[in-house]
């Protein structure tokens, strides 16, 4: 399924979106190094055309109002391009679409590059198949650590931890999670949390405040 349901009328409201509207961004590395906010999920569209989206988890969430009780759907959603790209969002919205929709675009701002590798003492250097080093995530009560394998080993990984790894590219990793890894949201977060962390590494301190500020918190 395509997230780029944008038109060409976009009007750039911040000064990150009038540069790759100029033509001053061209690559997503290029936006998320400037340490501009990245506020409109149009430049994620003019950047990363084409990323695949996948719904994670659909509940229905309910709250006691004044007016009686109220009924939501509370989505996760993972998004990338398969190419060392990931984005990760919950939203809630009275209808399943649009509680889909409104997480494929707050994933998009929350896109971060993952810092792909061959980061096992088994892999030859230079490859983009695993993670550099090991990286580890909380969410919750859940912990997930992915260390990196070997190229041809595949993804030894629960499927939510694999499907958030095959969007943003990673084909070979050992995985270990601990807490209560039934909870869906808590362990796509998790997993979100330690590619990001291992990102930030290598992130300048400008971008890395910005992510502080707007990405995803443990």
């Amino acid at each position: 399924m395509s997230s780029n349901d944008y038109g060409d009328g976009w009007e750039p409201r911040t000064r990150l979106g009038r540069k790759v509207q100029d033509g001053d961004v061209t690559s997503m590395k290029e936006a998320l190094e400037s340490g501009l906010p990245l506020k409109e999920a149009e430049i994620v569209d003019q950047l990363l055309p084409g990323l695949d989206d996948e719904v994670l988890d659909i509940n229905m969430v309910q709250r006691m109002t004044d007016s009686g009780r109220r009924v939501k759907f509370r989505c996760v959603v993972a998004i990338g391009n398969r190419d060392g790209y990931l984005g990760y969002a919950e939203a809630r919205d009275d209808q399943v679409g649009s509680a889909i929709q409104k997480a494929i675009d707050v994933a998009k701002l929350n896109i971060i590059e993952v810092d792909r590798g061959s980061g096992s003492w088994e892999d030859r250097a230079g490859g983009v198949n695993s993670l550099t080093r090991k990286a580890t995530g909380k969410a919750g009560s859940v912990t997930v650590e992915i260390i990196p394998a070997p190229q041809g080993l595949g993804l030894a990984a629960a499927p939510t931890v694999r499907n958030i790894l095959e969007l943003a590219g990673v084909q070979d990793a050992w995985t270990k999670s601990t807490g209560n890894t039934r909870t869906t949201v808590n362990l796509a977060k998790a997993t979100y949390n330690a590619l990001r962390n291992a990102s930030q590494s290598r992130t300048p301190e400008r971008a890395r405040r910005k992510q502080r500020e707007t990405g995803v918190t443990e």
